[in-house]
Parts: C-alpha cells; structure tokens; sequence
C-alpha cells in the first residue's frame, strides 16, 4: 500500500480509515464517533498542539468531515473544502510583524504611515498593536529598512482568485462566490486546516444495503500504488471492496477527445476560439471571474460524465461513484454524472479498512487509449484532440493550442482572450500545475508518482482514441451538457 510521508495526509488518513472501519462493520454510532479521537491522541502530552484536549478536538472536526458532515459551527458551502476552526488557531494571527531590521530610526515612517494609530515605538523599535492594525500594509511600504514583514498566510498565498478572506476572529474564510474548489489552498495548508468533505460512509452504506455500485477510476490514479500496480490490478482490487464493476475513466476521455476534436473544427470552421471542458476548477474560474467567456467553452462534458452516462446504460439501477484525485469534482454537477465523488486518500481508506493491498490483485484488461490516459497530465488533453483530429481527417491538424500549466496560467490566457488579444485556436485548462495527476486528493509523494506513473505508461498498449471510443459505444452516447 501507499507508505504516507506527511504528516498532515497521516493525520486525515488515520481518521478516514477508522471511519471506514466502522462503517464496515456497521459500528458507526455516536458513542464510537466520540471515541476516535481518544484512539487517535492518546496519554495527556500533545504532540502537535498545545494540549491534547485541543489535538482531539480537531480529530473530532475531522471525524464529522470524514462523515460528510460540517465542522461544528460551519454551515453547509457549495465549495469542495472548507476551514476546520479548531485547526486554523494555529496559524500566525498577526499579519505584520516587525522584525529586527528595526533601527528605530527619528523619522517614524511606519507610525506617519499608519491611519490607524496601531504603531507606537519603544525601547526595542516599532510595535505593532495586532488589535489596531487592519492589515493595509503602508507600514511596511513605507519602512526605508525593511524591518516589517508580510507574514501573508500559506493558504491565502495560495489560491489563485483571491478567495481567502481572514475573518475579524483572525480564522480563514472561504468567499464562495470566488471559490473555484481548486484545493490548492487544502495542499497549502501546513495544519491540514481546511479540508474536503468525505463521501465514504454513504458509499458503504449502500454496499451493505446490497446496492449495485459501478466504480470508475480517474487516469490520474495510475501510478499512485507503485510501479507494480496497474490500472488492471487496482480495477480488481476495486471491485473487491464490494463494486459490481469497475472501469476506467480513460475510456470515457478517449469518448472526450473525439467529441471535442469534432467540436473544435465546427468552431474553427466559424471563426470561434475554445477551451477546454474537463477542468471543473477551470470551468469555475471561467463561470465565476470570466462569464463573458461562456460561449467559449467546449459544451462536451467531463470524462467521468461521459463514462458515467455510458455505465447507466448498461446498469441502469446502480449508484455511480468516481475516484480520482480532484475535489473539484465534488461541485461538477451534470446531469447523468456520478452519484458520489470519492478522491484517492478515501480509496486507500477503504482499501486498507478492508486489508485489501492492489499490489496482489490479479491482472485485468485496461480501457483507455493512451492518450485517453493522458488526460491527467497537463497537455494531455490538448494531444488526445489532436490524435483525434488526426485519426478523423486524416492528417496531421493545423490548430495552434495553449497548454495552460495551473491556475495562473489559465487567467492569463482568459484575459487574454477576454481582451481579444489571444492568437491561438484552443486553450486546454488545468487548474493544477501538472495536471489531475497533482491534484489535492492524491498521496504519494511526488518523485516516487512519477516515476511509476512514467513506467506504467510505457507499458500501455496502443489504440486509436477515436477507434476505442466507437469500438464502446460512445458514439451513441449523449456527450454535450
């Protein structure tokens, strides 16, 4: 299984694991809720915070997440992740601070500065009252040494829209109305303070309630078990938790890439520029700070939509569940999308709940093309297009593209276009920088993702994205929002 070299993911794996343990086993009672964090922190010496009763109390926050429940005081949001108050208090509250560059100089430029009257100077230098101050920063533009530090909090730096407010109880906040469910700030976060809601239990729930449940695996997971473990393995191991049937959301990207590569010569053919469609974090971005952009983007649906509607098909009375590492997923509602979103620490949850360890599965036959695959890495979506383009005419397309590598990348090219100064055909969103295969839900450091995943790819057997989409049928399947 996966070996967990942080902290902060330990922290939340431990947490989701009991909680999947007990679901298993039918135990999920409030008394056994109340025990988790007396199991997980245990004698009276904290370990990360100041005491333990405050350590638990985070547990416990985590214990409801886990549950697909706010934290206590939190109310229900339309983002993908949201602040644990118990676990924010731990982050420096006080923005400004001044450092010992202070000379006390005679010119006071800080205190002139200030509107406020939050400065005063003492035998040590400047002093910053954090009850006066209001954060506007003239302080520390205006010190000729450099002496006061902009302490801006991980999170805040973070999130690339500017959605992280800092509340007047120095407690982050999340402005939903900017919020495109990204998760960089869940990635940023050195308390693991904000977090995403579980979907385990109810997935649980209707396995013991013998409901047919279909999987489907985001590419992005190739590579996170290993080098040893491909997509054929982790689909049996899968479905050993107690899923009817598994498949690979490759398969539904190769449906994806033939259907935007049609999409995007009718827009050449009119003059019109596109993007992409299957970023939900670049869709938000462009619903939320971009409207104007809307005609621009592709109306083809996401991979897991596509595969989603697909599996309906063919069981018509099962629950449909993604797994990948994206929690943006989570705000992706479409009509004939999964019934629940699971992300990759909820899979090794359950995975290990169950002492199941893909590494000893058997083989089983993959789906996807490998440009279906290479939808979870930045650029792979643009490629798979412009396989598809080439499969359906023959030759290789003139169409120029811009590979947006994470969030700042993408409002670049947005404004650009929203400026009508964009010379290029098509813009392919990520998000994240990297790609899915970075996304906040994974687990595996990074170096060693890679290298597996690289060695995976290399094994994959080749076939035509549009010949492997017809082949299944997705010709047939409704593939528009």
């Amino acid at each position: 299984m996966i070996k967990i070299d942080n902290d902060t993911r330990l922290l939340k794996h431990n947490v989701l694991k009991r909680v999947c343990e007990l679901a298993y086993q039918g135990k999920l009672t409030d008394e056994a809720v109340q025990e988790i964090p007396f199991e997980q922190i245990t004698g009276t010496q904290p370990h990360f915070r100041c005491c333990v009763y405050k350590e638990r109390e985070i547990i416990h926050q985590r214990v409801r997440l886990a549950m697909g429940k706010m934290p206590n005081g939190k109310k229900p949001t339309t983002a993908a992740v949201t602040v644990i108050p118990a676990a924010c208090e731990g982050c420096p509250i006080q923005r400004y601070t001044v450092t010992e560059n202070c000379q006390k100089c005679v010119a006071k430029k800080c205190m002139q500065a200030c509107p406020f009257g939050a400065i005063s100077m003492s035998g040590r230098g400047a002093y910053i009252d954090p009850n006066k101050c209001r954060e506007c920063g003239r302080c520390a533009a205006a010190c000729p040494y450099s002496a006061i530090a902009d302490l801006v909090r991980p999170c805040r730096k973070a999130c690339p829209v500017g959605a992280i407010e800092i509340g007047e109880n120095k407690l982050a906040d999340i402005d939903e109305e900017k919020c495109i469910s990204c998760g960089a700030c869940m990635q940023a976060c050195p308390f693991a303070a904000i977090s995403d809601k579980a979907q385990v239990v109810p997935v649980i729930a209707d396995m013991r309630a013998g409901k047919q449940i279909v999987a489907m695996l985001a590419p992005a997971l190739e590579g996170q078990f290993g080098a040893t473990v491909t997509m054929g393995k982790m689909k049996k191991a899968v479905e050993a938790l107690g899923f009817l049937k598994v498949y690979e959301v490759g398969l539904g990207a190769d449906a994806v890439a033939m259907a935007e590569a049609q999409e995007l010569l009718e827009h050449l053919d009119a003059g019109l520029k596109m993007t992409t469609s299957c970023c939900p974090a670049f869709v938000n971005m462009i619903r939320k700070h971009f409207p104007r952009l809307l005609p621009n983007v592709s109306t083809t649906v996401s991979p897991m939509v596509a595969l989603s509607r697909w599996a309906r098909e063919k069981y018509p009375q099962a629950k449909i569940v993604f797994v990948g590492p994206c929690v943006a997923k989570k705000t992706e509602e479409v009509e004939g999308g999964p019934d629940y979103v699971l992300t990759t620490e909820e899979l090794v949850a359950m995975l290990e709940a169950k002492g199941i360890d893909p590494e000893c599965m058997e083989e089983e036959q993959q789906d996807a093309s490998i440009y279906g695959k290479g939808f979870a890495s930045s650029g792979g979506v643009t490629g798979a297009v412009m396989q598809a383009i080439q499969e359906m005419e023959g030759e290789t397309p003139s169409v120029s593209a811009q590979r947006c590598n994470g969030a700042a990348e993408c409002k670049k090219a947005l404004t650009l276009l929203g400026a009508g100064k964009f010379d290029l055909d098509f813009i392919e969103g990520m998000a994240c920088e990297g790609g899915c295969m970075y996304g906040p839900g994974n687990l595996l450091s990074e170096r060693l993702y890679v290298q597996a995943r690289k060695k995976l790819l290399a094994a994959a057997d080749e076939r035509g994205v549009v010949e492997n989409a017809k082949e299944q049928g997705f010709d047939r399947v409704h593939m528009h929002r």
